[in-house]
């Protein structure tokens, strides 16, 4: 393996927002080298770290043994010096809401590459705006890096919704040979549901939504789901629309809130969805900016590695790792852009 020099990181870089965190501490971890990472969330209001990206890096720091500097509350600056990634039992607890699939989204790419088994224990927040829900990550981010060969099972134990949190996730990792992705088409939908969640709220709610979805989407009334939680901490709902297909899924989630009615929040999900069929693409564009990471950090390890997959135009997300990717690993990563759909080709053909 090439070793590369340590790096500093622009944190306004792109979307300038908490995903360069994540992935320069995962990098870290995996590469061995230092990343120092200035002007955290530049372009967040307000700057600085916020709980779970703290709870992120000293996640990253802990599994390589790292020497980590700068992370505490409102921090701007943030430095990793890495030891040698190992695997072992983790238990990360962010203490707040905060989205524990962010920090296992921080993680669990790394530890891909340790050379032990892993267990990783998340405890906060599992249903969060502006994070990948726990079904997303269950359903659709999982089930892709097992097809890339990973060896992982996992499972919810409590869900977690703001203020309080309080939810748990568990993530169980073995050593295994990682393989390229190839992704260029979708296929015929092999599964449909449309699914609420009602987390110490009265059950109409759900069902409002989950017949509005039916109705707007033509499917039948037995393929809607209403799941009831009274042991939450704190109450909370969504309204999600699960899509699969024979080598991907997807999975719109859109969270309830005071005083909005649940068909809002069931249509707000019924566009997403449209927007996802309409465009007769593979990917959608949530799971594209999660899937870059680790298919670089293979490309890194494994230079022949070319992994290619076709999704929707892409978000700042995936535009700034487009950019942060090659600069922490020299690896190419390449897009080809139309108004309707992008091709992310990422390994050394990218850079050919």
């Amino acid at each position: 393996m090439e070793q590369l020099d340590d790096m500093i990181v622009d944190g306004a870089l792109g979307e300038g927002g908490g995903q360069v965190v994540r992935s320069a501490m995962c990098i870290a971890a995996v590469t061995g080298r230092t990343v120092e990472v200035r002007n955290v969330r530049a372009r967040r209001s307000p700057p600085g770290l916020k709980a779970q990206h703290v709870t992120a890096a000293r996640a990253a720091a802990e599994i390589c043994g790292g020497e980590l500097s700068g992370a505490e509350l409102g921090s701007k600056e943030l430095r990793l010096q890495p030891g040698e990634l190992r695997g072992g039992d983790y238990c990360f607890d962010i203490g707040t809401a905060g989205s524990t699939m962010l920090v296992l989204q921080t993680v669990l790419p790394a530890l891909l590459f340790a050379p032990q088994r892993s267990k990783i224990d998340l405890v906060g927040g599992t249903h969060n705006t502006m994070a990948p829900s726990w079904e997303f990550v269950e359903r659709v981010y999982l089930p892709m890096l097992r097809r890339m060969g990973a060896d992982v099972s996992y499972r919810l134990d409590q869900r977690g919704f703001f203020p309080r949190g309080g939810g748990r996730v568990i993530v169980e990792v073995e050593p295994a040979p990682l393989r390229p992705l190839a992704i260029m088409e979708r296929g015929e939908c092999v599964k449909r549901r449309a699914i609420a969640i009602c987390a110490q709220l009265p059950r109409e709610i759900g069902v409002r939504e989950t017949d509005t979805i039916v109705r707007s989407m033509g499917w039948r009334a037995r393929e809607a789901e209403v799941i009831e939680d009274g042991d939450t901490l704190s109450p909370g709902n969504v309204a999600m629309i699960e899509l699969q297909f024979p080598d991907v899924g997807e999975l719109i989630c859109e969270h309830g809130r005071v005083g909005l009615r649940a068909e809002k929040v069931a249509k707000r999900a019924v566009r997403q969805a449209r927007a996802y069929l309409d465009a007769d693409v593979p990917v959608g564009e949530h799971l594209a900016d999660q899937l870059m990471t680790p298919l670089a950090l293979m490309a890194w390890r494994a230079k022949s590695s070319v992994s290619r997959f076709r999704t929707l135009p892409l978000t700042q997300h995936a535009k700034t790792l487009a950019i942060l990717l090659p600069q922490l690993l020299g690896v190419a990563v390449s897009i080809a852009e139309s108004p309707r759909d992008a091709v992310v080709t990422i390994g050394d053909e990218a850079g050919s």
